[in-house]
């Protein structure tokens, strides 16, 4: 086997058996290019004697031109006394039409004996035949060992044995699996190194999953070891508690093991990978994901960004634009004058000079977030603040009084009106908006005011509206802190208010991301 790192990616299959996705077969092979454009050497499109949904898949990808990767169908070994090419599944694999085959098969003489209700020489017989019939119809076959650690565990000998019937058939690679997830970092490295030691020309694998939280330090383990082969997903994303996440493994990979990949990865495209993999899987993207998350080089404490300033090597571990991210300094009441400085350099703002207004401004940050207010994600009504703070911040409409009524009619129709008097460029606009609840009938009003003076305000909608009850036991007391996203087509900002009043704090939101859209466009920033 190549020194090279060999990156096989699974998402496809072993990702779409995450709680809470289900790709469609264009998610499979949009997903499926941008793997290719990347750089994988293989992409696993799925079971094809499953589902008509990957048997469209592969006769759709058959079609396509791959740059980089090779598409692997999965499947199994033939069924007890089915002879191979009388199998469904090995029927499947071979009309699947694909360069690459990866077939498993039991290591672990529980599964053996409970699964399949077959013998442990039987089990033997199945991984030849199987892994020979698809070899022997051209098909490179990769052979993934399922449930290879806990079948050492019970029994050393037959589990190396399976590995040893795979090989002999024509397996061009074995995979040793984690399946239960469950096999910690130092355990898997004996392991392999038993495995090594007596097969040391075998082109090994791994694939791991995450129930004990160490996939990715397993995989990393098994790099240090020479395995060659990794396979995992976009994300970790998978069954259970997921598989191994091969963005933290090729990064590792890259950037801490100095292991080349056999082919050249774009790792500068790694976090937007990451990112377009989440929006097709219809998921929140994890944050706090090493390299790739929005977090993963976010500095929050004032010590760190006055250290970061200096040296970025005094709290990051990697250049974040290495792998396509960005640094990000957080503001909140753990904030020094440093995190204000630097946020508003990024602003565009110049208050180096005046010291005692940096740490009013530091200071009333603090009583802000006591208050309830939170900034990490509200860059919006951040500037806002530091701006009028600054004395830089010229208004473009005040509000000299506001009504909201909602009632219910006979027919039991809810209806929400808002009545507002705003200040424009010292005009007074009186208007008054329907809307599906108060805070959307609050927009409605301030837009129908705003847009004579402001028609660019057509442009800004509503992406995401979040409420957070701050002090329950209050009850419908409670201080809310109401979180609006807005996005003008071209970028999006985040703006927060809070409020006993979930109206009021919602208006603060509201009245903050106009402002600030304005403050951006009408400055030309």
């Amino acid at each position: 086997m190549s020194d090279r790192l060999i990156v096989y990616d699974t998402t496809l299959r072993d990702g779409g058996q995450s709680e809470g996705i289900s790709f469609s077969a264009d998610d499979k092979l949009k997903i499926a290019q941008r793997l290719d454009a990347f750089g994988v050497d293989y992409i696993e499109g799925g079971w094809p004697g499953s589902n008509p949904k990957d048997l469209e898949f592969f006769r759709r990808a058959a079609g396509l031109a791959w740059k980089n990767a090779r598409i692997a169908a999965f499947g199994s070994t033939r069924k007890v006394n089915v002879p191979a090419g009388e199998d469904p599944n090995l029927r499947a694999l071979l009309e699947a039409g694909t360069p690459v085959t990866t077939i498993f098969g039991k290591s672990w003489d529980l599964h053996v004996i409970e699964g399949l209700r077959t013998t442990l020489e039987e089990n033997l017989h199945l991984i030849r035949d199987s892994v020979a019939f698809l070899h022997d119809h051209g098909k490179e076959v990769i052979y993934d060992a399922e449930h290879f650690f806990d079948g050492y565990l019970a029994d050393p000998e037959y589990a190396l044995r399976t590995l040893a019937a795979a090989r002999e058939a024509g397996a061009a690679c074995i995979v040793l699996c984690d399946t239960n997830g469950g096999t910690l970092t130092l355990g898997l490295a004996g392991i392999i190194r038993a495995v090594r030691e007596r097969f040391p020309e075998m082109p090994l694998g791994l694939h791991a999953h995450n129930d004990g939280d160490v996939a990715v330090a397993n995989s990393l383990a098994a790099l240090e070891l020479g395995v060659r082969h990794i396979q995992g997903t976009i994300n970790g994303y998978g069954e259970r508690c997921g598989n191994a996440n091969l963005c933290s493994i090729i990064a590792g990979a890259l950037l801490k093991l100095e292991i080349p990949l056999a082919t050249a990865v774009a790792l500068h495209e790694l976090t937007g990978l990451s990112r377009y993999v989440s929006e097709i899987a219809n998921l929140p993207h994890r944050e706090e994901s090493p390299y790739v998350g929005n977090s993963a080089f976010a500095h929050k404490a004032g010590i760190h960004v006055s250290a970061i300033q200096r040296n970025r090597r005094t709290y990051e571990h990697v250049d974040p634009e290495r792998v396509g991210n960005h640094r990000r300094v957080l503001v909140s009441d753990q904030s020094g004058q440093s995190n204000i400085l630097y946020k508003a350099g990024e602003m565009g703002i110049d208050i180096t000079s005046d010291r005692a207004e940096v740490r009013r401004l530091v200071e009333q940050l603090k009583e802000m977030e006591h208050l309830g207010y939170q900034y990490e994600g509200a860059d919006g009504s951040l500037e806002v603040l530091i701006k009028k703070s600054a004395g830089l911040y010229t208004p473009y409409f005040s509000l000299e009084s506001a009504r909201v009524i909602v009632d219910k009619s006979e027919n039991g129709f809810l209806r929400a009106e808002a009545i507002l008097k705003i200040s424009v460029k010292g005009q007074i606009e009186h208007t008054a908006a329907e809307g599906h609840g108060p805070v959307d009938s609050l927009d409605r009003a301030l837009r129908k005011a705003l847009h004579p003076f402001y028609p660019g305000l057509e442009r800004v909608k509503l992406a995401d509206y979040k409420v957070r009850v701050l002090n329950s036991d209050l009850a419908t007391a409670a201080t809310v802190r109401v979180y609006i996203e807005s996005t003008d087509g071209r970028s999006s900002w985040g703006t927060v208010g809070v409020s006993e009043n979930i109206i009021e704090a919602s208006w603060q939101a509201l009245s903050d991301s106009i402002d600030y859209y304005l403050m951006r466009t009408i400055n030309g920033l």
